[in-house]
Formats: structure tokens, C-alpha cells, sequence
């Protein structure tokens, strides 16, 4: 059997010498769970990610000198097994610095102590990562690509030479030096990148950028700047990420060369304890739709999926001031926001960037022969809040008239009435005339083929086609009144038209022939079939009709072309209470208890609502996760902790003058707020929905 190929041109990346438009997700698998991972990575698929990539963490691993840990959920093999079991790529990011908000950046304590400087061209240092290199390559034998394996590609170091290490001739030696090494172990992969943003050097790699919504790290106390990852640039650094080691002074590699991917587009970010902004999910929708039309053709995102750091033997193993950082983060929590929260949550960003993803699965490959181009009248600052953003891909016919009208915390110009255009070399088109409102952003098709028939124009956007024997079924969503204007006949092809709402819980999925689900749930395709996961009764709507109503369900009165299906059982509601068990001057300490659960429940979800400045939980008396109080609440998930009934709470106070910055700050009527406002709990339930 012909095994599959991957490499790169310098305008996008290949897949058996075809255009490939890869979805990456970064989870940290020594941050979730082992028995857990088969379940994320099937969320991750069904939020369209192809390549899941994760760090190796050295302190993880090997945090006393020699004592190496690659068992329970550091076992690196297993996970790596696992991504292959559920048909999962791998990029795997071995460092051996990473950064990733972990103690002294992955290194271990005890390599600092060595009398050497390390991520330098030093012998002795080059030795140790000799060791740890060799130790990873031990866990991932044979299961490289060559090898039948999920592994195409590895990361080298990261953001050297502008996060720490060394720069110009002697920081791209250095990368020379840890590829080979790399090599001569026995890393022999399709693709090897390196980060290239901030002035990074990359030793002839193939280099990865990244952006976030915010910058956590960031030392001021009050708004910052607006971002530049909601205008339509060629720019690809993003100058704040990494800004906590100091401002990168631009691109090092030469761009011709090389295609626009991410690796490290924020799908949320970390808060700190002195910076606190909520990712919200369309802060990360508009920035990614943004990329998209600046002409990126990887779509990575760190973190797509939450964790929780391993407690250390030595100490706690998160990035801290007591380690020479600048900032503080979370002792246990690596929630990150993330489209995939810190218990295996969905959240709306999953939902909001699946609009992309979906989209991206169906056309990416035409996409990425796309160039992308911004009209004259295009804003260059995120300062403009006046002028319309807009970028055109296109391939000289067939394209994409992206717009944006968001800024995040801004307030953007409404434009009213406005007609847009795309001048072609043979052809100006034409879109009736529209509104555009503050934090509106889409991108509309222009000479989409449509089997025999021509889309010239549409004010809806593309989501995916369902490709079936006897019609193929292009998917389109839009709040705005739909209107396509067609050349020719659709014959075998018809249109479906849903709102944003609807295209965000839409799912495509493949059973006797392929579908569009609508569900507020989760859809998954597993090994052991196709399941849908959500809380509360189950519903769903499926276009087509399906072939047969899943076992428990039964078919209600359809909607338009949608054939609905409601869940036959009731749901079970589990009481919670709670109540003050101590306080004093530095924390209250109070006690929840959760009545009797539907023992078919797939997860219980307890959410605390609680002003202070951070939380503690402790299930019987041991210390599981902290919690940064940001104005939202805060949410966990009791599958993890083998469903206990009870649990402690600690809540720290937060003071009227603390050094903090909150987007959402509490009522502040006394000099300090400390309580337990309310506590909700919520059963997730998982349906078999195979025919």
C-alpha cells in the first residue's frame, strides 16, 4: 500500500502532492487525564482538527535528574498510540525549552544548576538535550510516518532567539545543531518547523506564526492597545506574543520562501494573576476569519484543548515570579479558554472557529491555491475603527470578499447600505447593498462552481457540502437576507441555508450516506460509533432525513427540510447545596454537596459563581485545582474525581486596590469581596445515534 506523503511550497503545505489545508490542535496530554484522551481527541476531529500537536515537557518527564516519568498520564507512547487509533496526524513539539506557562519554560530545576548556560551552542548543555532527545525518541519508535505512525513533523526548540537563546549566525547554528541531532537519534520525519515570530530564528525550518486576541503577560494594569490580529495584512508576526522577554524586531526568514501557517493562534490564553481578559469566542472567531483572509493556509491553535498541570515532587510545576518570571499563573489549572475547556468542555469558541473549520474541510484545498490580496482601501492600523477591513482570495476567478467589522473591546463604524465589489481582470461583480454592523464579520463566495451551474455572487457564506450520490448539497449560513445570484442550472446540486446559530451547532457526519446534524450538543464519530454528547434532553434536526430513528429517540413534526428527533427520556436533575464551614481574614472555606446522580450520566458539572480574587478546591482534603477570578464562573468537571459528593471550596479575597486588571469587575461596597455567590450543577449525557 502506497503510504501517504507530506510536505510543503512556499505557498502552502501537501498532502500526496495535493494542496493540504491542515486544522491543528494543540493539547498537552500530561495535562489531561490518560483515561480521558481517546474522548478528546475524537472532539478534537469532530471540531475539524487533522494534526494534533503537543509539547514534550522536560520537567514533566525527568524532574529529578535521571528519575524519568513516562508512566499514567506522561505515558508519551500511549498518547501517541492513541492519536493513531482514532487516525490523528502528529506534530510533536520536543523542545527541549517550551515555555507553555510551565516552570522555568520545561526545563527541569535541576538543569539550571549546572555549570553551564543553557540554550547555548555549550557542549555540556548540548549533551543533556542529547539525553533528553534520545529518551523521547525511546517512547515514539516506530511510530513515525515512515514507520506507519501518526508523527509528520516536529518542532524544534521554540521562539529562539526572541524568548531567550541565542541570536543572529549563532542562534541559527544552534537550530542547525538540534535538527541534526534530532535526525542522528532517529527523527526522521516529513516536515520540521520551528516558530518564527518576534525575531526568531529558525535555521532554515519551516517557520510557524502565531496571535492571540491579548497578551496576559503584558505588565500594564488597564486596556492595551488594540490588537493588530483584526486587520488584513501580509504582516504575519504578531509583535505582543512572547512580549514578556522583550519585543521581537521582526521576521528573520525570508517569506517568499515560505507558506503563511499558525502553529500558535491563541484559542484562548491563560490569565495571569496580575492580567485577567476573557477570550470570548468571537475575539477568537473574527481573528481567525482575519488570518484567513491575510492568506494563512494552516490554521494552528494553542491551546484547543485545556488541562491541568501534574503536581511536581519538588514543587508545583507552573510559570512563577518565585522562578523568575514575570507573572504568576494557576498552580494546577490550565484551562486556557480554550475551544475545549480544562474538563473536556465544548465550549462556543469550539463552536464559533468550527464555522471555519467545516468550511475549510470542503473547500481548503481550492483555497490554498488562493493568493491573498487587500484592496487600497483597506485600513493598515487596528486603530482605524472607521473604514471597513476587506481582502479578496482568489485564483483569478473563483474566490472568497472577506470583511471585518470587529476590533476586540471596540466599538467599529456601522456602515450602512454598502455595496461591495470585486474587480476581476475580466470582470467587476457586484453584492446588493448591505449593512454592516460593529462586530460583524463573514466572508462571501464570488464564481463558485456549483456542479453545472455558476455562483456569481451570494450574501451568505459557505459552510460545507454533504456529497451523496444522488445530490450534492452545498451549506450555506448567514444572518443577513440571503441572496445568490446562479448562471445555469443546478441539476444534480441544491442549496441549504441556514442562520449563524444554526451553522454553529451544525455537524457533518457519515453514515450510510452523509448528513447535517443540528444539535446544541456534540457530535462525535467514534470507533464505537457515532454519539452525541450534550447536556439536558437530547434533540437534534438531520438533513437529510435519517435513514432510521436512533434507539431513543422518536421523529417529531419536521422544520422546513430538516427531519426532527427528540430523546424519548427525561433527564435526571441532581440538588446541590453548599454552606459556610469557616472564615477568616485570608480566605472562607465552604462545603458543597451534590445530591444523587443518573448513574448513566457521562459527566456532572458543578458551576460555582463566586466573587474573590482566586478559588481553591480540595476533594476529601487533597488540593485538585485553583482558579483565577476573572468575572465569570467558574466550572468543573466531577467525572475527573470519580463523581464525589463532596467537596471544599476556598475562596481568597480580593481587595478594592489590588494590583489587578478585570475586565468585569464585582460590586465593591466594603474594602475586600470573599463569597460564595451560588453553585449550579448540570449532567452531561452521552446517546448512541449509529444507525
Amino acid at each position: 500500500m502506497k503510504s501517504t506523503t507530506f510536505s510543503y511550497n512556499e505557498k502552502y503545505m501537501l498532502k500526496d502532492q495535493k494542496p493540504w489545508f491542515p486544522i491543528m490542535g494543540e493539547i498537552h496530554y500530561s495535562r489531561y487525564p490518560r483515561e480521558y484522551w481517546r474522548e478528546s481527541i475524537y472532539k478534537m476531529k469532530a471540531g475539524g482538527v487533522d494534526v494534533i500537536s503537543s509539547y514534550v515537557l522536560w520537567i514533566h518527564h525527568e524532574e529529578i535528574e535521571g528519575e524519568y516519568d513516562f508512566t499514567g498520564g506522561k505515558d508519551l507512547r500511549s498518547f501517541v498510540e492513541t492519536c493513531k487509533a482514532c487516525d490523528a496526524y502528529m506534530i510533536l513539539r520536543i523542545g527541549p525549552w517550551c515555555h507553555a506557562e510551565v516552570r522555568n519554560g520545561g526545563f527541569p530545576d535541576w538543569l539550571l544548576q549546572k555549570d553551564f548556560e543553557v540554550r547555548t551552542n555549550d557542549s555540556a548543555y548540548l549533551e543533556e538535550v542529547r539525553k533528553f532527545y534520545s529518551k523521547i525518541y525511546e517512547q515514539v519508535k516506530g511510530l513515525l510516518l515512515k514507520d506507519g505512525g501518526p508523527i509528520i513533523g516536529l518542532q524544534i526548540e521554540n521562539e529562539y532567539g526572541h524568548c531567550g537563546g541565542l541570536t543572529g549566525e549563532e542562534g541559527e547554528e544552534h537550530m542547525r545543531i538540534l535538527t541534526q541531532m534530532a535526525k542522528e537519534i532517529g527523527f526522521e520525519v516529513p516536515i520540521y518547523t520551528a516558530t518564527g515570530w518576534g525575531g526568531a530564528v529558525t535555521g532554515g525550518l519551516l517557520p510557524v506564526m502565531g496571535g492571540y486576541c491579548e497578551a496576559p503577560w503584558d505588565q500594564r494594569l488597564t486596556d492595551i492597545e488594540p490588537s493588530g490580529n483584526y486587520i488584513f495584512t501580509h504582516e504575519r508576526n504578531d509583535h505582543n506574543i512572547g512580549s514578556d522577554y522583550g519585543f521581537g524586531t521582526g521576521i528573520t526568514f525570508d517569506m517568499n520562501k515560505f507558506p503563511y501557517l499558525t502553529a500558535e493562534l491563541g484559542g484562548g490564553h491563560q490569565v495571569t494573576h496580575h492580567r485577567r481578559p476573557i477570550a470570548t469566542s468571537k475575539d477568537i472567531g473574527a481573528m481567525s476569519m482575519v488570518k484567513l483572509g491575510s492568506g494563512v493556509n494552516l490554521l494552528g491553535y494553542y491551546m484547543y484543548h485545556g488541562g491541568t498541570n501534574p503536581k511536581g515532587k519538588l514543587s508545583f510545576l507552573q510559570e512563577s515570579k518565585e522562578t523568575g518570571s514575570i507573572n504568576d499563573l494557576p498552580e494546577l489549572s490550565y484551562d486556557f479558554r480554550a475551544p475545549i475547556r480544562q474538563y473536556g468542555q465544548i465550549s462556543e469558541t469550539y463552536k464559533e472557529i468550527k464555522l471555519l473549520t467545516m468550511f475549510i474541510k470542503d473547500f481548503g484545498s481550492e483555497l490554498c491555491e488562493m493568493p491573498a490580496t487587500m484592496p487600497e482601501s483597506n485600513p493598515l492600523y487596528p486603530t482605524n475603527f472607521t473604514d471597513l477591513r476587506t481582502s479578496y482570495r482568489h485564483n483569478g476567478k473563483s474566490g472568497y470578499l472577506f470583511i471585518n467589522n470587529y476590533q476586540r473591546r471596540c466599538q467599529m463604524a456601522e456602515h450602512k447600505s454598502v455595496v461591495l465589489t470585486v474587480p476581476l481582470q475580466d470582470e467587476t461583480l457586484t453584492y446588493p447593498a448591505i449593512d454592516v454592523r460593529n462586530e460583524d464579520f463573514f466572508f462571501f463566495p464570488f464564481n463558485m462552481k456549483l456542479g453545472d451551474a455558476w455562483l456569481k455572487t451570494a450574501v451568505v457564506t459557505p459552510l460545507c457540502k454533504l456529497n451523496n450520490e444522488d445530490m450534492t448539497t452545498y451549506v450555506f449560513y448567514g444572518d443577513k437576507k440571503p441572496c445568490y445570484q446562479i448562471e445555469g442550472e443546478l441539476k444534480q446540486s441544491e442549496l441549504l441555508t441556514l442562520s449563524r446559530q444554526e451553522a454553529k451547532n451544525a455537524w457533518k457526519i457519515k453514515l450510510d450516506k452523509e448528513y447535517l446534524i443540528i444539535t446544541e450538543g456534540a457530535v462525535l464519530q467514534t470507533d464505537k460509533g457515532t454519539q452525541l454528547i450534550g447536556r439536558g434532553k437530547a434533540g437534534l434536526k438531520a438533513y437529510p432525513a435519517l435513514k432510521e430513528t436512533p434507539k431513543g429517540f422518536v421523529r417529531k413534526v419536521d422544520q422546513g427540510q430538516f427531519a426532527v428527533y427528540e430523546g424519548k427520556e427525561e433527564m435526571m436533575t441532581s440538588i446541590v447545596s453548599y454552606k459556610l464551614l469557616e472564615e477568616t481574614k485570608e480566605k472562607k472555606t465552604y462545603e458543597i454537596n451534590i445530591g444523587q446522580r443518573d448513574q448513566s450520566a457521562n459527566d456532572l458539572f458543578i458551576k460555582l459563581r463566586y466573587v474573590g480574587d482566586s478559588a481553591k478546591l480540595y476533594i476529601n482534603d487533597e488540593y485538585v485545582d485553583d482558579h483565577f477570578y476573572t468575572g465569570r464562573s467558574w466550572e468543573i468537571g466531577l467525572k475527573h474525581f470519580g463523581f464525589p459528593k463532596t467537596l471544599k471550596v476556598e475562596i481568597m479575597p480580593l481587595q478594592k486596590n489590588a494590583e489587578i486588571f478585570l475586565e468585569e469587575w464585582p460590586t465593591m461596597e466594603a474594602d475586600c469581596v470573599c463569597e460564595l455567590m451560588s453553585v449550579e450543577v448540570m449532567t452531561e449525557y452521552k446517546h448512541d445515534i449509529s444507525l
